[in-house]
């Protein structure tokens, strides 16, 4: 099974629209939102999966998006999200709050830990933990995403547009 990991997509539909090609080429089966989603035009461009949004520090209308979220037939997490999905145990939270985010990453009970906040995309393991930031959708360069193969918990990252 393969994820996407989108982040700080700060209202900007163009490359959230190329995000979801991206997705869509590589066939994942489920979105995570990490933060920052902005509209809720944007929550539109991920109804064809399992998408699971948290909010960032910049999501001033949390009520909107909310009830955007939940009438696309979406998962809305409020701040902090936890699911499981094989087997794996994935937590993923927007890490402006850096208390939590390293509690939860020391805490060793999740196999996965996904946040965003710093636009920069990285990933490295904590112990068993797997901790990855997919960069951002707006104002990063390059604009990034990240496709993580929950068996092999490989992860790929993908530029928006190879050229920038």
């Amino acid at each position: 099974m393969q994820i996407g990991v989108i982040s700080d997509t700060h209202s900007n539909l163009d490359n959230a629209s190329r995000a979801a090609e991206i997705l869509r080429e590589h066939q994942v089966e489920a979105v995570i939102h990490c933060g920052d989603i902005g509209s809720p035009t944007i929550v539109h461009e991920f109804t064809e999966w399992p998408t699971h949004f948290v909010f960032g520090n910049v999501d001033h209308e949390e009520a909107l998006l909310r009830h955007a979220i939940r009438d696309a037939g979406l998962t809305c997490h409020d701040r902090f999200g936890e699911i499981e999905l094989e087997g794996r145990k994935i937590a993923f939270l927007h890490s402006d709050n850096r208390t939590k985010f390293d509690k939860t990453i020391s805490s060793g009970k999740y196999d996965l830990v996904c946040y965003g906040h710093t636009h920069l995309a990285e990933s490295h393991l904590e112990g068993n933990t797997l901790v990855l930031n997919p960069g951002a959708l707006h104002r990063a360069n390059p604009h990034q995403l990240a496709i993580v193969d929950i068996e092999t918990m490989s992860v790929q990252h993908h530029v928006l547009y190879p050229d920038e």
